[in-house]
């Protein structure tokens, strides 16, 4: 278990059946010139002049709950709902538990599962009732092809961790190119992960770089996921060792905000870094979707 995590009791909920979890350290950030770390602002009223370093763990956890049929019908309910056409295409539709139960009849008590599996991350604490909820507000079926390096830190999700479940991959690597990162992904994956980091999806022989031609031609195909978040209140970014601190405070450590950092689609490299030197200053907040710092573009 990490040192970050300092759980509640347990409440009366199961315990996670999977017991292949671990974790991957993403705190050897590789951060460009005139900065020294990374930092993560808000469009959030409620943290417009705070900041919080990313989250410094990937978890993989290796599902049991999901057999072939299984997989099979929810990536059958994915491809109807998403399309994509070509690298780097990610394209994400919102689906319903009814509608997964109806393309898996043969999964009993999906969202419990898949609840299960996410607690033994213990990312929200011990307490299953949490994962549970998190599920019940929004999931979505996902495809990609490939995916260039982006993130995923404007609007709200500056206070998320995303998860992905993947249920139709092949020769596939999630790969976050400052934090050290590469992990091959297999069918029944689950990866939970901070997306401020820039993050894609890369052919582990193309040494963590995301080229378009290992994603075109004769076999390629789509891949297709299961997906949501896990909003965090401020005590739970804190018991991650994420803490909301003063913009002060990360212009002080030298912070780079992702917030509004824009990569290389292939390298991840960050993009006219140096322009980015005011991001940690209360007259550059970020408000309602809308930042001040323009340098750089916030992904969609």
């Amino acid at each position: 278990m990490s040192p970050h995590h300092r759980h509640a009791a347990r409440d009366n909920g199961p315990m996670p059946a999977p017991a292949d979890h671990r974790t991957v350290a993403a705190d050897r950030h590789v951060v460009p010139p005139p900065f020294r770390a990374f930092a993560v602002r808000s469009e959030e009223a409620r943290h417009a002049f705070d900041a919080r370093a990313p989250y410094g763990l990937v978890h993989l956890v290796r599902t049991a709950f999901l057999d072939a049929a299984t997989r099979a019908g929810l990536a059958a309910e994915a491809r109807a709902r998403v399309d994509v056409v070509s690298f780097p295409d990610i394209n994400h539709a919102c689906t319903t538990w009814a509608a997964l139960a109806a393309a898996a009849p043969r999964a009993a008590d999906l969202a419990g599962s898949l609840a299960g599996a996410l607690q033994a991350t213990g990312v929200l604490g011990d307490g299953h009732a949490a994962y549970r909820q998190a599920l019940a507000t929004r999931i979505d079926c996902l495809a990609a092809c490939g995916a260039g390096f982006h993130n995923d830190a404007g609007r709200h999700w500056s206070r998320c961790l995303f998860w992905v479940l993947a249920l139709e991959v092949d020769d596939l690597e999630f790969v976050m190119p400052h934090a050290g990162v590469r992990l091959p992904l297999a069918p029944g994956d689950l990866l939970v992960f901070d997306p401020a980091l820039a993050h894609g999806l890369c052919r582990p022989r193309d040494g963590g770089q995301a080229v378009a031609a290992s994603f075109t031609g004769a076999g390629a195909a789509p891949q297709f996921f299961l997906t949501g978040e896990l909003v965090l209140g401020d005590a739970q970014w804190a018991a991650l060792g994420a803490p909301w601190l003063a913009v002060e405070e990360h212009e002080r450590r030298g912070a780079l905000d992702l917030t509004v950092a824009a990569f290389d689609e292939r390298s991840g490299a960050v993009q006219r870094a140096g322009a980015l030197r005011d991001g940690m200053k209360r007259s550059t907040c970020h408000l309602d979707g809308e930042p001040t710092l323009t340098a750089g573009t916030a992904p969609a």
